[in-house]
């Protein structure tokens, strides 16, 4: 941490230009895409039939997918309970239930022996829509309570940053979902909230050393006061994100093909909430006109005649 801290002074500022042009066109694009191709919307949103299997022994997932393969292609398989519990989500198709029981169990005895058809269950298209409907209000409640509390603990240029950089970082990452057509189901809408937590986190550092710096150093402009608050922070920044990376990685990679959407929305969050943190919300304060006159301690009327003895 000391070697960045003693060589680290890059002019993140002088740059901030090309960085907001990019924000802009990627923040663009994105909404562009969302209200155009909209979302690849999973099972939890869409409806369809839940269908849980046993087996005798622990079930290897990959086998029943291959088993599955053929005319459920696009079917969800994760373990259920146990390791001998498996629940498959097909989207919704023009068949009953019964029929399309049988033939889910008939395409699963081609896989592993002694598949045992516990339930199913159908799920309609207004479950999925209330869990849309209380996913984005969610989002909004996470939103207005950044904007409350960084107003109150900050100043309300702060708030206004945070809120832009937070609002950047949910944007793009549901934009890529739907610029590549991603599934987007529900572990997706959790990474997000995720992501909206950790960005936060990262700019309520570093927007801790601009006013820290603000008040400490006499002689700078609101543009090297910044520069220096992130230069200093940006040691703890980059170890952060490299460690959660490496683990969010690993869940991408070895964690199967359930959590491939949340890992893959917390990967995507870590970068772009890396980058807001420093260009977007920084900028938009700096933007915004933060002086050192607005953070420094207000000095109460008679405090001098107080203190003389």
């Amino acid at each position: 941490m000391e070697f960045f801290k003693a060589t680290s002074h890059v002019g993140f500022m002088d740059k901030r230009k090309f960085a907001v042009v990019f924000s802009v066109v990627l923040s663009l694009v994105c909404l562009v895409s969302v209200f155009t191709k909209g979302f690849n919307f999973g099972i939890d949103f869409t409806g369809g039939t839940l269908i849980e299997v046993a087996y005798p022994e622990a079930a290897d997932l990959n086998a029943v997918r291959g088993a599955l393969a053929g005319d459920f292609s696009d079917a969800q398989v994760q373990h259920f309970g146990s390791a001998r519990d498996v629940l498959i989500r097909i989207a919704p198709r023009d068949e009953s239930s019964a029929a399309l029981s049988e033939r889910v169990l008939q395409a699963l005895k081609a896989g592993p022996a002694g598949v045992e058809m516990r339930r199913i269950e159908f799920v309609g298209p207004q479950v999925g829509q209330e869990l849309a409907e209380k996913g984005g209000l969610a989002i909004t409640y996470a939103l207005l309570g950044i904007l409350i509390y960084v107003a109150l603990r900050f100043e309300y240029r702060f708030a206004i940053g945070a809120i832009v950089a937070t609002v950047h970082d949910v944007i793009v990452t549901i934009g890529i979902f739907s610029l590549f057509q991603i599934e987007f189901d529900v572990t997706v809408l959790a990474a997000v909230l995720a992501v909206i937590g950790y960005s936060l986190n990262d700019t309520i550092v570093v927007f801790d050393r601009i006013r820290e710096n603000f008040r400490r150093i006499r002689k700078a402009t609101p543009t090297e006061v910044i520069d220096a608050s992130i230069n200093e922070t940006l040691s703890r920044t980059i170890m952060t994100s490299v460690a959660t990376l490496l683990v969010v990685v690993a869940m991408y990679f070895f964690g199967g093909k359930v959590i491939h959407g949340f890992s893959l929305a917390l990967i995507i969050g870590i970068f772009i909430g890396t980058f807001s943190s420093i260009y977007v919300a920084s900028a938009t304060v700096l933007a915004l006109g933060l002086s050192k006159a607005d953070l420094m301690p207000v000095k109460k009327e008679g405090a001098e005649v107080d203190s003389t003895p």
